[in-house]
């Protein structure tokens, strides 16, 4: 029986619990995939890429809200909420849990991690450490504190569009920290725009998109394809846009 097994080992549903077919998120066909087929989750690095409304964000919010992290981002020691928005695709999943593996685990929720730093005013107690003023920080700042203070064990790690605040030499820190987390046995599920982000070495890359879910190389993710082309000659994406 193997004990090296990471936080997550899959995620499934069962048949009765699924949520209807003919109701959003199950008409993305990223979410309907992994209701009806479920999704093995590795040890190391996944990233979910895609295009804006493809069901990468809903996915990842999902799995972590399964896993018991606050839907507005956060651990799961300290559960809040400003305007719930999330899906209900949450309660139709069933994690399978690796043999031994950490429970800590961190969901980081660019749209919302505000809430979250409020939420750490608000509630001091909730955290055993002494915490930074958050709102006194620049969003990237604020980001790459989160990251020095909370990605440095192992565990299961949540990540929605992370490079939302961070510079491209941010970004690559961002990478450092996630070699890192992987090396201490940390998990991590992340959901991006980014081809630098999705560039980490030896990450799984499942894109997403009409199709539903399909594992891709970085070289030949649309993203990578679009940024090339378009670092090399923006005025051909340009042009229909100028007068």
């Amino acid at each position: 029986m193997d004990f090296d097994q990471p936080p997550v080992v899959r995620v499934d549903t069962r048949p009765e619990d699924r949520p209807d077919a003919r109701a959003w998120p199950m008409t993305i066909p990223a979410v309907r995939q992994v209701v009806e087929e479920g999704l093995d989750l590795r040890k190391g690095v996944t990233f979910l890429v895609g295009e804006n409304g493809s069901g990468k964000s809903t996915l990842v919010e999902g799995i972590a809200v399964a896993y018991g992290l606050s839907p507005e981002g956060g651990s799961n020691q300290g559960i809040h909420s400003t305007r719930p928005s999330e899906s209900t695709l949450s309660s139709a999943l069933r994690l399978a849990r690796g043999l031994g593996a950490a429970k800590w685990g961190f969901f980081l929720r660019a749209e919302t991690m505000h809430g979250w730093y409020t939420f750490l005013e608000q509630n001091p107690g909730s955290s055993r450490r002494p915490e930074p003023v958050f709102h006194e920080m620049s969003h990237g700042e604020s980001f790459l504190t989160v990251l020095a203070s909370r990605f440095d064990s192992s565990g299961f790690y949540c990540l929605d569009e992370p490079e939302a605040a961070l510079s491209f030499t941010s970004t690559l820190s961002l990478i450092g920290t996630l070699l890192d987390l992987v090396g201490r046995g940390g998990q991590v599920l992340c959901a991006t725009h980014s081809p630098v982000l999705a560039a980490l070495p030896g990450a799984r890359i499942l894109e997403v998109g009409e199709w539903g879910l399909r594992d891709a190389a970085w070289e030949d993710l649309a993203i990578v394809d679009h940024w090339r082309r378009f670092l090399t000659t923006p005025e051909a994406y340009l042009r229909h846009l100028v007068d």
